[in-house]
């Protein structure tokens, strides 16, 4: 998986277009803030289980990306298993990148 969206995730942070926090991004599904959701790929069974469930049942695209180190560095802040993408331009650009890579 190629780390390229991961500078495009620090400027969605930086622009304030993103949630973090597990109940704060929970929130933003259900009420179809959220544009796109980012979960590491070693967060624990319960907190992804959670996510993707409420993702599928509000139709909200989800990603796993890479492990929590990764993620929590792109963005500056430590331990964080998931980002919530509020911005369709930020959103849409990030899930091309990472299909693109898987792909590729």
């Amino acid at each position: 998986m190629s780390k390229d969206y991961l500078n495009l995730l620090g400027l969605a942070i930086r622009a304030r277009k993103c949630t973090l926090g597990e109940e704060s991004i929970i929130r933003d599904i259900q009420k179809k803030n959220a544009k796109l959701v980012l979960i590491a790929s070693d967060t624990g069974p319960h907190t992804r289980k959670k996510l993707t469930d409420k993702c599928k049942y509000y139709n909200i695209p989800y990603r796993t990306v890479h492990d929590r180190d990764t993620l929590s560095k792109a963005i500056g802040k430590s331990g964080r298993v998931a980002i919530a993408l509020l911005d369709q331009g930020f959103a849409s650009k990030i899930t091309s990148l990472l299909d693109e890579s898987i792909r590729g």
